[in-house]
């Protein structure tokens, strides 16, 4: 939203700097993205006066012109036709910086002689791009004075500060120059001036009659007013308004249009004129049916869709409702009569029309986010006005059909309020005050919004607008009260112990926290099992955040592939956070997962380095669950979904359906769908599964530890290739779990070049059993008793032999 200083003015009245206003409209919540001030680039130009002007003698184009200044006079050489004696010009002296050609001037000579200096034209100042000669300055200004006192006293529309601002949608207000000087006003900058609606009467009836269809007239547009004019004269704009509309980088077309879009951005109230000439019949307000198509004022073609609003007269449609006029009834110079329109347009159909067609108007950009419903009227009344003044014309009586919407409506103002959600202190009165120079009333204890402040929906949004108009600068931090520490209490759940318990853990073993979006893509969704319309967004950022996510994987593995990308290829990644695998609260849970790239450590002369593998995975999600209490006696199932590696991943479990964990190396081809250099190993902990022990205590149970020795015993087995190592480790702690302390696998061999025949798919297992009482040193017999049961069970349980 760009606006000049001196447009500002008109609407308020007030003796503020163009910085205190800048700094305000910041504080307001209008951020001032750009502030364009001429007169800073031109501040160190000044006044001189031609008291000679010579032939060049060495050029014929050029001349010597002898200029008195404020530093006294000084030669300098100028082409210009114009250059000549008697003449005020405006003088850039030696170390000026001119805008116009992006250029310092110093001294030179030229052709021989030495020029001090450089009299200016407009396109040199960056004033316009007039450059036929140099500037004429009228009357007798004082020798040496700033060319800035000139232009302010004498063409002060040139100099006009141009200010930016970004505007949030929930401002609609501010997208007109009144609405920014409202809220100056009621933080104290000035005085808002008052403005009047004049009243249109015409002595005949249109001829034109306007129609809204029922559908239309209940969703989409309410009312509609319409004034026609006829013998009008359409040309160019007066100074004063091309000057606003060309200040702000629009193009002055013709007053007919520029009278329209000056009332879009001073009013924030778009306005269109149709050529009656060129209308055909009565006009009729209706949806599209998705099979039409118009050539609009940019004389573009656009496809109307389905539900967009259009306005058609008999010939077809001539105007895409609230977003574009048509080129069919568009004005021009010969144009004589017109229809001038104002009306409210639903803000949701707008943007859903404007959307589908790609169109950005400034109407479109207003109607979308809401514009004020009572000033329709006043709208076409100061646009009919407007176009009298300055076409001429006898306007009609005023057209409407349809009533104005009602969106009164009433909240309870808590003086309190302020002081518990904002933490400010501010008088009643002063809230009252606040609001009433914002345009709220104050009725029986209520109060109601202003039509043009939709934003405005419930008690906390009135409190908001009282702390942004006081300034939240004036906010203090206040520190909380001492409390007792006898009544301190921890307020964390049991899960959200848990939760910290095993961030602190996984941080511990070397990962790297990350935070990913909730949102992934479809495509990416459906490989980790998720990606139904019961996840999906009603209306997502992009269609690369469509969905929510299933896993945390697709998160974690994004993040691996930008780091592959910028040269990272080691690194350990986790995140703590929901999964969603449905629609509805329950579906909702909290996983711990995180992922291995790359290789356990960096190249050395050891060779130690080789990339993560499962166990690698295993073994860290044996820790976390560990740290916090789980049983580490836990089945291993095989029955991983489909992003998991077939035989390289797994299912910790208490039982069948008690899944605690899932562990091992990323598919294949989910990677490569990822774009991921593998193998990539993960595990995801579903933290809230494990039981919660049952006794609340933060230190651990004492140690146990036997007095007598301990001794190893060493066994190999051979056993089907697909015998899992958890088989014989088991079987050899249930021999006696007394006296067996540990069991491990230390050892595998497998066979390659099949030149035994009896151990064709087989492979050996090498299993250390660790073993000691607590009561006595064992003798010899007790130990082989033991080790015999530990064969009888390992055979029994995994089919396989001792070897010999």
């Amino acid at each position: 939203m760009k606006f000049t200083l001196s447009w500002l003015k008109t609407h308020l009245e007030t003796d503020a700097s163009l910085d205190d206003i800048v700094y305000n409209l910041t504080d307001l919540g209008l951020e001032v993205e750009e502030v364009i001030d001429p007169l800073k680039k031109l501040e160190e130009f000044t006044v001189g006066y031609v008291i000679k002007s010579d032939k060049h003698p060495n050029a014929d184009k050029l001349k010597i012109c002898e200029v008195e200044t404020n530093e006294g006079n000084l030669n300098i050489i100028c082409g210009a036709p114009n250059a000549r004696e008697g003449i005020y010009v405006v003088v850039a002296k030696p170390g000026v910086y001119v805008p116009g050609i992006d250029t310092t001037i110093g001294i030179g000579k030229i052709r021989g002689v030495e020029s001090y200096g450089m009299m200016c034209s407009e396109r040199e100042m960056g004033l316009s791009n007039e450059h036929d000669g140099i500037i004429e300055l009228i009357g007798k200004p004082l020798i040496g004075s700033k060319f800035t006192d000139y232009l302010m006293s004498n063409n002060p529309s040139v100099v006009d500060p141009v200010i930016e601002i970004a505007i949030t949608p929930n401002r609609p207000d501010a997208l007109g120059v009144r609405g920014i000087a409202r809220d100056l006003a009621s933080r104290g900058l000035g005085i808002l001036k008052p403005h009047q609606t004049p009243l249109i009467k015409g002595k005949n009836k249109s001829g034109i009659k306007i129609d809204i269809d029922k559908e239309v007239l209940q969703k989409g547009c309410p009312v509609f007013y319409g004034c026609e004019i006829k013998g009008v004269k359409n040309g160019p704009s007066p100074k004063w308004l091309r000057d606003k509309i060309e200040s702000i980088g629009l193009r002055s077309i013709s007053s007919l249009v520029d009278i329209t879009n000056f009332f879009t951005i001073d009013r924030a109230r778009p306005l269109h004129v149709f050529d009656t000439d060129k209308i055909n019949g009565n006009l009729l307000v209706s949806f599209a049916d998705g099979s039409e198509n118009i050539d609009g004022l940019d004389e573009k073609n656009y496809n109307l869709p389905k539900g967009a609003m259009k306005i058609s007269d008999q010939s077809g449609i001539i105007s895409i409702a609230g977003i574009m006029g048509g080129n069919s009834t568009g004005c021009s110079e010969e144009t004589v009569n017109v229809l001038l329109e104002s009306a409210y347009w639903d803000p949701i159909t707008i943007a859903k029309a404007g959307r589908a067609m790609k169109i950005n108007s400034d109407a479109r950009y207003r109607f979308e986010r809401g514009v004020d419903p009572d000033f329709t009227k006043d709208g076409v009344m100061l646009g009919a006005q407007m176009i009298i003044d300055l076409c001429g014309g006898t306007p009609h009586e005023i057209i409407k059909t349809g009533e104005i919407p009602n969106f009164h409506r009433t909240y309870t103002l808590n003086s309190n309020k302020v002081q518990s959600l904002v933490g400010m202190k501010i008088d009643e009165e002063k809230q009252i005050s606040i609001l009433e120079s914002l345009g709220f009333k104050f009725e029986q204890g209520k109060v109601s919004p202003p039509p043009w402040r939709p934003d405005v929906q419930g008690e906390a949004d009135l409190v908001e607008e009282i702390a942004r108009v006081t300034s939240l600068t004036k906010l203090k931090g206040i520190p909380l009260p001492a409390q007792d520490p006898t009544t301190l209490h921890s307020k964390l759940t049991p899960l959200q112990r848990r939760e910290a318990t095993i961030r602190r853990e996984i941080a511990a073993l070397g990962y790297n926290e990350c935070v990913t979006y909730s949102f992934i893509s479809e495509k990416t969704a459906l490989l980790f099992g998720g990606g139904s319309n019961d996840t999906k967004l009603e209306n997502p950022i992009s269609t690369d955040m469509s969905h929510m996510r299933p896993s945390l994987l697709p998160g974690l593995l994004q993040a691996a592939s930008r780091n592959q990308s910028r040269g990272i290829f080691d690194m350990a990644l986790f995140e703590i956070g929901p999964v969603f695998h449905g629609g509805e609260p329950e579906d909702q849970e909290i996983l711990a997962t995180g992922i291995l790239v790359g290789h356990t450590n960096a190249r050395d002369v050891h060779g130690e380095r080789r990339e993560f593998d499962p166990f690698d995975i295993k073994a860290d999600v044996e820790k976390v669950l560990k740290s916090i209490g789980c049983p580490t006696k836990l089945m291993i199932l095989r029955d991983v979904s489909k992003w998991w590696h077939p035989g390289r991943s797994g299912k910790l479990a208490l039982g069948p359906k008690n899944i605690l964990a899932g562990f091992g190396e990323i598919h294949p081809k989910v990677l490569t769908e990822l774009n991921i250099k593998g193998p990539v190993m993960a595990f995801a902990i579903h933290i809230q599964k494990p039981p919660f022990p049952k006794v609340k205590t933060n230190t651990r149970s004492a140690l146990k530890m036997s007095d007598y020795q301990a001794v190893q015993r060493d066994f190999s087995f051979i056993v089907d290739s697909g015998t899992e190592a958890s088989v014989l480790v088991n079987a050899a702690k249930s021999a006696d779990k007394d006296l067996i302390k540990d069991a491990y696998i230390f050892d595998q061999f497998v066979n390659q070049k099949n030149d035994e025949p009896n151990n064709i798919n087989k492979k050996s297992l090498a299993i250390t059993v660790q073993i000691q009482s607590s009561k006595k040193t064992l003798i010899d017999e007790e130990i082989d008793l033991l080790c015999q049961k530990i064969i009888e069970n390992i055979e029994k349980s995994s089919g396989g032999v001792l070897r010999s």
